[in-house]
C-alpha cells in the first residue's frame, strides 16, 4: 500500500520527518517495502522563463526559444511543444540533467541546425504525471532559476507491506492510527459531518442475500456535475499508484485508500427499478468495468435492478453503470459483504481487486453511516448536488468481543513488564475499550483480536519489540545431547556429498503449474491442490521435486550457462489410497548442458547421459547409508525417462530406492529443454535405517597385514544379462575372501558367438591369515566360476 507523507499529515498531527516515520512503521510490524521521494530526480531541473519564442528555420513544428533562468544570460532552447510561447513560466532541464520518465541525460546538441541547451519539460517527462501534451505551465511569479525540486517541496510516498490479519491498516487513517498510539503525533479526528437529506430517495435499496451481504445503504445525490478532480485529491490518488479518473470516481477511491472503506457510485440514469444485493441466478453474466465478462454462480453475490446484474458485489462494478462526465444523479452504495463470500467469489472468477482485498480481509462493519457521510460531503464538495434520504437496507454485524485479559501477560508473554498505566494508554490509543477489571472490549476494525495473546501482541509491539531483552535458554550442564533425529543427519550427509560432487543446492517452490504436476504425477496418486493458491500457476502441490528443478536449469541455459549441476533436498506432496496423505522426503539432480567441455585433447564438448545419473545416484544412495552392493538395476523408471536410458536402483524387485536416466523427448519439450538432460530422483524415507545405535566416530580401521592378490575372469553370458547381476554373483561367491569386483570389459564381435557377450571382472582378494597357495587360488576361482554358472556365464579359455 502507498501513500505520500502529505496525505499521512492531513489524517495525523506530527513533525516526525519520512525516515522517522519509516522506522517506526516497521517497528510497529508495518514494514516499510520503500520510501520514493519525485523531488529527488529534479533537483537539475531549474524554474524558466520564456522571454521570445521564434519558428525554427528548418522545422515546422520546432521553436527556438531564449529561456532565461533569471541571471541575466538567456539560454537557446529548442522546443516541440505546441504551448511554448513569451512569457511562460516551466521547468528547464540543463546538459548534464537524467529525465525521470527515461533515464536519458541531456546533452547540447544541435537539432536541425540550431544549437539547444537543454529541454523544456513536460509533466510525464518528469515522471509527475501523464499529460504530454504540451511543457509544464507555472505560475508568472515562480522564482526563477529556482531548483524545480525545492520549488515543488519533498513529499516522500511510502511502500507499507500491509499483513492479511491488519485490515485496519489497508487505509492511511489506520496506519495513522498506529502511529498515534506508538507517540508519534495526535490522531485528528474524521471530518465526516452528517448530512440530512431533503427528498426521500427515490430508488429502492434492499439487500435480499443477509448472508453474503448483511448490509445495504444506499442515497441519491442530485444535479451533479462529473468532471476531473481536484489537484489535491489527484495527487494523492497518484501517490497510491491510482490514476485519476473522474471527480465521482476518485472520490470512491479516496475513501478507499483513505479510510478502508470500499464503496460505488452507480449512474442512476442507467438503473431501472429497485437496486438489490441478491444471490447470481444460474446463467447470469457481468461485464465488469476492466472489460472481461463474467459468468456468475448460484452462490455468488450480486448488486442487480431490474434490468440485470450491475456488480459483482464487493469486488468490481459494471461497465455499462459506471459514472462518464455526463453523468448527473448518482446512487451510493456503501455496504457490508461478508469476507469468506467474497474471498471465495474473488478466487472462482480468478478477479482480483482492491474492494476485494480490504473486504475479504473484513472492513470495519461500524464504518457504514461514516463512509456515506464522507462520500456525501466530498460529492457535495466537488461536485456539488442534493443528496437524499439515507436507505439502510438490513444490519451490520456489530457484535464486539469482550477479552479478559491479565496485564502480567506482558511479562510472561512478551517478554517485557509495561506498566499497567502504559498498557492502558496503548490499548485506548488504538480503539480498544480497557474496564477497571481490565476485561478489554476488541474495536470493531480489529477482527483479527481474539484472545489475550492478540492483546499482548499489541501493547509490545507498540511499546516496542526492540526493548524485549535478549534472554539466553538454560542449558544443562555437561556435553549437550544431539538433538537432530537420524533423518536430519541422512539429509545433512547427503546434502554435504552432493555439494562434495560439484552439484550446486537449488531451492524451488513446493508448488507447481497443474500441468507439470500431472505430467510426473503418473504412479504417484492423486494431486494435492490448493483451495486457496498464492497464484493460478502455483496451485498444485508437487508429486516430485525435479519440475521445479528443470524448469531452473531451463532458466540457467537460457542465460548462457553451459553446465547445469543441480540438487534440490525437499519433500515431495503424494495423495495415495482413499484419500490418505503423503509427504515424503526425497532428493533430485538434474544434470544439463556439458559434462566436459571441448578441448584440444578430448575433441568436442561430452554431453551428459544416463551413466553420470546412475553414478551421481550411487555415490548419493552410498552416502545415505543404501547397501549399494545389494541393490539391483531394473527398468520402469517412469514415463517421464527415456524408456532405453533409464532404470531404477532396487533393494529386492518391488523397493525402489532411486532412478536415474535421461528424460524422455516428450518431457524435454514440456519443459522447453533441448539436448540430453540427465535426471536422478532419490527416495530418502525408503532407505532402511542402519541396525545399531548410531556414533558420531568412525569404526577403527586396521590395515591388512597380508597383500591383496587380483585376478581377471573372463565370462561369456548372454547379451540380456545386466553386468550388476554378475558383479552380485562373483561378490557373493565367497564372502570370506573377494572384497571388491568391478567390470572392466565389455566384448561383443569376432569370438563371441550370436546373442551373448564377454564380461572381464576384475576380483580383489584379501587374505586374512596366510598368503594364498595355489590350492586356495583354485578353491576360490571354482567358486566364481560357479556363480557365474547359475547366470548361464561360461568362463571364457
Amino acid at each position: 500500500m502507498k501513500f505520500a507523507l502529505s496525505w499521512l499529515q492531513a489524517l495525523l498531527d506530527t513533525k516526525a520527518d519520512a525516515r522517522t516515520i519509516a522506522e517506526k512503521l516497521t517497528t510497529l510490524g508495518l514494514e516499510i517495502e520503500g520510501v520514493e521521494d519525485a523531488s529527488a530526480a529534479l533537483t537539475q531541473f531549474r524554474v524558466a522563463r520564456v522571454l521570445t519564442a521564434e519558428k525554427h528555420p528548418q522545422a515546422d513544428k520546432l521553436q527556438v526559444l531564449s529561456v532565461d533562468l533569471g541571471d541575466g544570460n538567456p539560454l537557446q532552447v529548442v522546443c516541440g511543444a505546441p504551448n511554448a510561447r513569451a512569457g511562460l513560466v516551466g521547468v528547464l532541464g540543463l546538459p548534464g540533467a537524467v529525465v525521470p520518465a527515461n533515464g536519458m541525460e541531456l546533452r547540447k546538441s544541435a537539432i536541425r541546425g540550431v544549437e539547444s541547451n537543454g529541454m523544456m519539460c513536460s509533466t510525464r517527462e518528469l515522471g509527475l504525471g501523464e499529460e504530454h501534451d504540451g511543457i509544464i505551465e507555472l505560475p508568472a511569479d515562480a522564482p526563477l532559476g529556482t531548483s524545480f525540486a525545492d520549488y515543488l517541496g519533498s513529499d516522500p510516498v511510502f511502500d507499507v507491506a500491509i499483513t492479511p490479519n491488519r485490515p485496519d491498516c489497508m487505509g492511511v487513517h489506520g496506519i495513522a492510527r498506529d502511529l498515534a498510539a506508538a507517540g508519534l503525533g495526535v490522531l485528528k479526528p474524521i471530518e465526516a459531518q452528517p448530512v440530512a437529506g431533503t427528498y426521500p430517495c427515490p430508488v429502492e435499496v434492499r439487500t435480499d442475500d443477509p448472508e453474503g451481504c448483511p448490509a445495504f445503504y444506499g442515497r441519491v445525490i442530485r444535479g451533479v456535475k462529473n468532471g476531473p478532480s481536484p489537484q489535491w485529491l489527484q495527487d494523492r490518488l497518484k501517490s497510491a499508484g491510482q490514476r485519476p479518473i473522474s471527480a465521482l470516481v476518485d472520490i470512491t477511491n479516496y475513501v478507499m485508500l483513505g479510510y478502508g472503506r470500499p464503496a460505488h457510485a452507480y449512474d442512476l440514469a442507467k438503473l431501472s427499478g429497485a437496486v438489490v444485493a441478491r444471490r447470481a441466478v444460474e446463467g447470469e453474466s457481468c461485464l465488469a468495468l476492466n472489460g472481461k465478462e463474467y459468468a456468475l454462480q448460484p452462490w455468488m453475490t450480486v448488486i442487480a435492478d431490474d434490468s440485470g446484474v450491475h456488480d459483482i458485489a464487493g469486488i468490481m462494478g459494471g461497465e455499462h453503470s459506471g459514472c462518464s462526465d455526463e453523468t448527473t444523479d448518482v446512487l451510493l452504495e456503501v455496504a457490508y459483504f461478508t469476507p469468506a463470500n467474497i474471498a471465495r467469489t474473488g478466487q472462482a472468477l480468478a478477479l482480483t481487486s482492491d474492494a476485494r482485498g480490504r473486504f475479504e480481509r473484513g472492513v470495519d462493519p461500524a464504518f457504514l453511516d461514516t463512509g456515506m457521510d464522507l462520500l456525501t460531503n466530498l460529492i457535495l464538495e466537488i461536485c456539488g448536488g442534493e443528496p437524499s434520504e439515507v436507505i439502510r437496507a438490513g444490519t451490520p454485524p456489530l457484535n464486539r468481543k469482550t477479552l479478559d485479559y491479565d496485564p502480567s501477560l506482558a511479562g510472561n508473554l512478551g517478554g517485557i513488564d509495561v506498566a499497567d498505566s502504559e498498557q492502558k494508554r496503548i490499548l485506548a490509543a488504538l480503539g480498544f475499550e480497557v474496564a477497571e477489571d481490565w476485561t478489554v472490549t476488541v474495536p470493531t476494525w480489529r477482527p483479527d483480536v481474539d484472545g489475550a495473546p492478540d492483546i499482548v501482541e499489541e501493547v509490545i509491539r507498540v511499546h516496542g519489540l526492540d526493548a524485549v531483552p535478549s534472554t539466553p535458554l538454560p542449558r544443562a550442564d555437561g556435553v549437550a545431547k544431539p538433538t537432530a533425529t537420524a533423518a536430519q543427519l541422512q539429509e545433512r550427509r547427503v546434502r554435504r556429498a552432493a555439494a562434495a560432487r560439484g552439484l550446486n543446492e537449488a531451492i524451488t517452490w513446493s508448488f507447481l503449474p497443474t500441468g507439470e504436476a500431472e505430467h510426473f504425477s503418473e504412479g504417484n496418486g492423486g494431486l494435492w491442490t490448493l483451495a486457496n493458491p498464492i497464484s493460478e500457476d502455483l496451485k498444485t502441490m508437487r508429486p516430485s521435486l525435479l519440475p521445479g528443478l528443470l524448469s531452473a536449469a531451463r532458466r540457467n541455459l537460457d542465460r548462457g550457462a553451459t553446465t547445469v549441476r543441480l540438487f534440490e533436498i525437499g519433500r515431495r506432496y503424494l495423495r495415495g489410497e482413499g484419500g490418505a496423505s503423503g509427504e515424503q522426503p526425497s532428493l533430485a539432480v538434474v544434470l544439463a548442458g556439458e559434462a566436459q567441455p571441448r578441448g584440444w585433447a578430448t575433441g568436442k564438448a561430452k554431453p551428459f547421459d544416463a551413466f553420470d545419473a546412475k553414478a551421481e545416484a550411487l555415490a548419493l544412495l552410498a552416502e545415505a547409508g543404501a547397501p549399494v552392493d545389494n541393490l539391483q538395476v531394473m527398468g520402469e523408471a517412469g514415463s517421464q525417462l527415456h524408456p532405453g536410458q533409464s532404470a531404477t536402483l532396487r533393494l529386492g524387485p518391488k523397493t525402489v530406492l532411486a532412478r536415474f536416466g535421461l528424460i524422455h523427448p516428450n518431457t524435454a519439450k514440456a519443459f522447453d529443454l533441448t539436448g540430453p538432460v540427465a535426471v536422478v530422483e532419490l527416495f530418502l524415507d525408503r532407505i532402511p535405517a542402519r541396525k545399531g545405535p548410531g556414533s558420531f566416530a568412525r569404526p577403527h580401521y586396521a590395515p591388512p597385514a597380508l597383500q591383496a592378490v587380483m585376478r581377471d575372469y573372463a565370462f561369456l553370458v548372454p547379451a540380456t544379462l545386466p553386468a550388476g547381476d554378475l558383479l552380485r554373483a562373483v561378490r557373493g561367491a565367497d564372502k570370506a575372501n573377494v572384497v571388491a569386483a568391478r567390470v572392466f570389459d565389455d566384448f561383443r564381435g569376432q569370438g563371441v558367438p550370436e546373442g551373448q557377450k564377454s564380461l572381464a571382472v576384475e576380483v580383489t582378494l584379501q587374505p586374512t591369515e596366510k598368503s594364498y597357495d595355489e590350492a586356495a587360488l583354485k578353491a576360490i576361482t571354482d567358486k566364481i566360476v560357479a556363480a557365474g554358472a547359475k547366470l548361464g556365464g561360461v568362463l571364457r579359455a
